[in-house]
């Protein structure tokens, strides 16, 4: 009998940091020094220094998993507090009620289905493309995996929805001040400048992402063996008492719990938007949310903090993934052999012809955001360096901006280091292997357009 090969995601993430540390080994080492600017930790583009490696030996590779555990603290609390708060309102039954109505109510209304999913996918990207909404998808996924499965798509379609269509707003950052602003200013451009082909990126990110969901819910709709997850969301189905056709009461606790939810979702746009709410402010509504859901819903108070425990439970699997993810930057840092790979991919990139040159940028962009998932981090590692290069390669700075920009864009929602998409697919139960063999078609598609989008700036000297 044929059996199915599955990846233990968290042993395939281990394996990565050994193989990083045997690159302590292998790989030369150097260093760039560090500046202060403007508040922000630079590296100064000409300081690089060749130098020893510092080879991690099996202490260090040992330690690395819990210096990434307390490198991520903040996003494992936040998974923790989101995954209680979930657990509770679940616990209330207003969830399956509340999805069996509105699944009767697209029922009787096909005609608006069509829009489901590209009006959802267009807000999600307009957030990632303006105020670089990308931890704050989080929440989202568990509220559109159960929406979807009850429309009839799986729970693939219920992370696409929020996860690319902000992965898409991203790569097509137009205001995003963690992407483009923070990268504008360190490559010395005036704020908002290239805006109109940013734009035009934005579009087309945007329709072929969304395309590309909308062809596979099709295709599931009609027939949902061919999902990948297909046995997983039948478990969902019964989770969420989706499997029976008896139509749940919609008492008004329900109501009451539903509006609380509906309040605490307005609160946390707002809070992002008005006040540049992060991780702890959004994990602090949240918590907010289960206490006043548990109240509302009438669970006792055993009730309560069992569900919320239960569903923090649920996220431990998902915090080692994210500190063992965390660990292959400790290891490559602490082994010096970062910086020495941003200056060889810099040397190798200065011979290059300067289309090629500009397509090689994203490739380098991409390659290091294996390791540095910060979107103002990256850019503080690397525009010092790509930024300059463009002077000398006859290229403008814009496009080293917007190379920067499709490398975190467009390579962030399949890579197993990153702790924000192990964070979404571990909150959606989706294997990364599942996701990954989903996604490739997208990915290669998505490499390519980025690869033909960057000769229009070579070719026009965008500024």
């Amino acid at each position: 009998m044929k059996t199915k090969f599955s990846v233990n995601t968290l042993a395939m993430i281990y394996g990565v940091v050994v193989l990083v540390a045997i690159g302590t080994w292998l790989l030369p080492g150097g260093e760039y020094k560090r500046v202060e600017k403007d508040g922000r930790t630079l590296v100064a583009a000409d300081s690089f220094t060749p130098g020893a490696t510092v080879p991690q030996g099996p202490a260090k590779v040992l330690l690395a998993p819990i210096k990434g555990f307390v490198k991520s603290v903040d996003i494992i609390v936040f998974l923790f507090v989101i995954g209680g708060a979930f657990a509770v309102i679940e616990k209330t039954g207003a969830l399956a009620s509340g999805l069996k109505r509105l699944a009767a109510f697209f029922a009787r209304r096909p005609h608006l289905r069509i829009f489901f999913i590209p009006v959802t996918m267009v807000i999600f990207s307009v957030a990632g493309s303006v105020f670089g909404m990308c931890e704050e998808t989080m929440p989202f996924v568990l509220i559109f995996i159960p929406l979807a499965i009850a429309l009839g798509y799986d729970s693939l379609v219920g992370t696409a929805i929020p996860f690319l269509g902000a992965a898409a707003g991203f790569a097509g950052s137009t205001l995003n001040p963690f992407i483009v602003g923070i990268a504008q200013r360190i490559a010395e451009l005036p704020p908002r400048s290239g805006l109109e082909y940013r734009m035009l990126v934005w579009v087309i990110s945007t329709v072929c992402i969304t395309a590309f969901v909308m062809l596979y819910a099709a295709r599931i709709r009609k027939d949902p063996s061919k999902s990948p997850v297909f046995e997983l969301d039948k478990l969902r189905k019964h989770e969420f008492h989706l499997d029976a056709d008896k139509m749940e009461p919609f008492l008004w606790r329900h109501k009451l719990v539903l509006m609380v939810f509906g309040l605490s979702i307005f609160a946390l746009v707002f809070g992002v938007m008005k006040y540049e709410w992060f991780i702890l402010e959004i994990a602090a509504l949240f918590f907010t949310l289960a206490l006043t859901a548990g109240f509302v819903g009438h669970l006792s108070l055993d009730e309560l903090t069992d569900s919320f425990k239960t569903g923090a439970k649920d996220m431990v699997g998902v915090a080692l993934i994210i500190a063992c993810a965390k660990a292959t930057l400790v290891i490559a840092s602490d082994g010096k052999i970062l910086d020495s790979m941003l200056h060889g991919m810099a040397m190798a990139i200065s011979q290059l012809h300067p289309i090629v040159a500009a397509q090689a940028m994203f490739v380098a962009q991409g390659t290091i955001n294996f390791f540095v998932h910060s979107g103002s981090g990256q850019a503080a590692l690397t525009m010092p360096v790509m930024a300059p290069l463009t002077d000398v390669l006859g290229l403008t700075r814009q496009t080293a901006v917007l190379a920067f920009q499709f490398g975190e864009g467009w390579i962030n929602p399949v890579l197993p280091t990153s702790g924000v998409t192990m964070g979404v697919l571990g909150l959606a139960g989706i294997p990364w292997d599942k996701w990954f063999r989903w996604m490739l078609p997208a990915q290669i598609f998505f490499f390519i357009l980025a690869l033909l989008l960057l000769i229009p700036p070579v070719v026009m000297h965008w500024q």
